[in-house]
């Protein structure tokens, strides 16, 4: 089937009044649409490549349907019923009928809208059911003004796919076009980003290329979108490259356009591509990548392909003309970690490799931390060297994963002292990457985030919670896992809105608007470009020097990640002021002025604190 640029064609899609419907099921012999209000069933016609095809004036929208599919593969030919694997919403979940959805219906404002540029993101990763009490888009849009005040530019929202239940990370979709029914479905994320964008804030959407979930997963029912030729932490890879590959490239490609083109989506960020098996002549994310840069010609307006990735190999954020993939940015776990240990983590699991401030000054100039020796943890050379620039990196102190993949969900936080968290928010802030903040960070939030999940299938569960023990194995912990079934795990991990206008909570989101307003307002931090950054690790003093650079502006940070007051000597340009100093009393520090203490080319600088000089 030939891909349209201008409008989705796979699935239930309405024209000039009429339901057009695409579905590819090369197993089936026979397909029918069942249309619940009157019963009736419609016949499908056979296409090529294992396509059905059905136009009809008798679906309209918001009307419950699905396929009756009969298959000569089944011994005793049963008919299967299913919803539409390319569903845009499921009105009553993933065992109910899908909902017939008029993408077009809803009366789009933000015309006016300026696409941000890249170097210009500060993300602010939010997961809907936990970010706000209520857990939907609507709440969202309440708190757009709080992320303005706090400086944001662009929102990562956490996969919103529809999963099982009502209590999801969301990376356990399994209708990879459907809007969670409970977030409050296709119709009020169209919303949220319509006024997101009316806002001034750009949209990154979670999506999950690399499997799907467990509960409701019928997709071999219609075709073959697994293969067995490789394994993943989930069980069979999505089929990228064996018989049949051609229609499931087809259906991931048109459901990144759609993000695009009908929910006004400005970047994607795809969840760990490293778990995506392709060895065809053109990588998926290739083929993605160019028919997203068609769709970004047609409509004048950039789109973005951002990657989660476990693999120091930039190929993946290469230009295709130089034999990349073409994606656009990806996320770098190795400066979290290597900052993790900085501030005084155990290393202990995927935290052993690193080692604290000297690999910290090695994230600040190669970006990537293993680029090219041996990694104990992998057991095997890891990395190539990078010299992309820096808005294709994004660095974070936590993320979703880093604080829900602990045992217990603690977040920073509870983990490091009150001085220690300004040290690692600076860390991030003054790094020549695009900086990620967690949800809730910003005020210190104390609330764990956990792992949580909402499943029907009682083995499942089970099978889940085992999974759980035993993937902090590696970290030696005791204890048990909390219930990520209890609905009650799902209600401790929700922010505390009320702790951001309290205390010491108060002081550090003012840190954070601070640091946010110092890095949009000097030009150093602004230029990403790598070459113009220099760290130096003092490891006798775990304190790291970061220089900062732009044709009319020097900036020096002074990081001290010890809990002793450091003396260094450091002969400073003449014409330096301080633009910050972490440890003053304004940011419940114990000096009373922001000044640092000078004398001779010494610097004092306070323990577990961070000083920024310009000039």
């Amino acid at each position: 089937m030939q891909i349209d640029l201008l409008r989705r064609k796979i699935g239930l899609n309405f024209n000039d009044g009429f339901a057009e419907v695409w579905l590819w099921a090369p197993n089936a012999n026979k397909v029918n649409i069942c249309i619940q209000k009157t019963e009736h069933r419609l016949d499908m016609l056979a296409k090529e490549y294992g396509y059905w095809y059905l136009k009809t004036e008798q679906i309209r929208p918001f009307d419950a349907y699905s396929f009756e599919l009969e298959s000569n593969t089944d011994a005793d030919n049963a008919k299967l019923k299913r919803a539409d694997p390319a569903s845009i919403y499921q009105h009553d979940g993933i065992f109910g009928d899908s909902t017939a959805f008029d993408l077009g219906r809803f009366e789009w404002t933000d015309q006016n809208w300026k696409p941000i540029a890249v170097k210009d993101y500060i993300i602010y990763e939010i997961h809907t059911g936990t970010f706000t009490p209520e857990g939907d888009f609507e709440s969202v849009i309440n708190k757009l003004d709080y992320l303005l005040e706090l400086g944001i530019t662009a929102i990562e929202i956490m996969p919103v796919s529809q999963f099982s239940g009502n209590r999801n990370w969301g990376y356990d979709g399994v209708f990879p076009f459907a809007v969670q029914n409970t977030y409050g479905g296709p119709q009020q994320l169209q919303k949220l980003v319509n006024a997101c964008h009316n806002k001034g804030l750009a949209v990154i959407l979670d999506v999950v290329y690399n499997h799907v979930g467990p509960e409701g997963n019928y997709f071999n029912d219609f075709g073959a979108y697994f293969t067995e030729k490789y394994n993943t932490p989930w069980g069979n890879a999505i089929n990228f490259d064996d018989a049949y590959c051609d229609g499931v490239r087809t259906f991931f490609i048109e459901n990144a356009l759609m993000w695009f083109r009908d929910f006004h989506i400005d970047a994607l960020r795809l969840d760990a591509v490293h778990a995506i098996k392709d060895f065809s002549p053109k990588h998926i994310l290739a083929e993605l990548k160019q028919h997203v840069d068609k769709l970004a010609t047609e409509n004048n307006r950039p789109y973005h392909l951002m990657v989660e990735l476990d693999l120091n190999d930039n190929r993946y954020i290469n230009s295709q003309q130089q034999g990349g993939y073409g994606m656009d940015a990806q996320w770098i776990d190795e400066f979290h970690h290597t900052l993790r240990v900085a501030a005084g983590q155990e290393k202990t699991g995927y935290y052993a490799d690193f080692n604290g401030i000297e690999d910290l000054a090695k994230a600040y100039n190669d970006a990537y931390v293993y680029n090219g020796q041996y990694s104990e943890h992998r057991k095997k050379k890891f990395g190539v060297e990078t010299e992309n620039p820096g808005e294709q990196f994004i660095v974070f102190s936590q993320n979703h994963d880093h604080v829900g993949n602990r045992m217990l969900g603690e977040r920073t936080s509870t983990l490091v002292s009150f001085e220690m968290l300004k040290v690692m928010a600076g860390a991030v802030l003054c790094a020549p990457y695009l900086p990620l903040i967690f949800m809730g960070e910003e005020w210190a939030e104390t609330n764990p985030f956990q792992f949580f999940i909402s499943h029907s299938d009682e083995e499942l569960v089970e099978a889940v919670r085992k999974g759980r023990k035993a993937e902090f194995s590696a970290f030696h912990i005791e204890g048990e896992a909390p219930d990520p079934q209890d609905e009650a795990t799902f209600n401790r991990s929700k922010l505390d809105w009320n702790k951001a206008a309290t205390g010491m909570h108060k002081t550090m989101l003012a840190y954070y608007k601070t640091l946010i307003r110092l890095r949009k307002e000097n030009a150093a931090f602004n230029d990403l470009n790598r070459k113009n950054t220099q760290a130096r690790a003092i490891t006798d003093k775990n304190t790291l020097f970061l220089t900062r650079s732009s044709e009319e502006q020097i900036i020096i940070c002074l990081l001290n990640f010890s809990k002793n007051q450091q003396n260094l000597q450091l002969n400073l340009p003449g014409n330096m002021s301080i633009l910050l100093n972490s440890a003053t009393t304004e940011f419940g520090g114990p000096q009373p002025t922001a000044n640092a203490i000078q004398h001779n080319g010494e610097i004092s600088i306070a323990p577990e604190s961070i000083l920024i000089f310009s000039n």
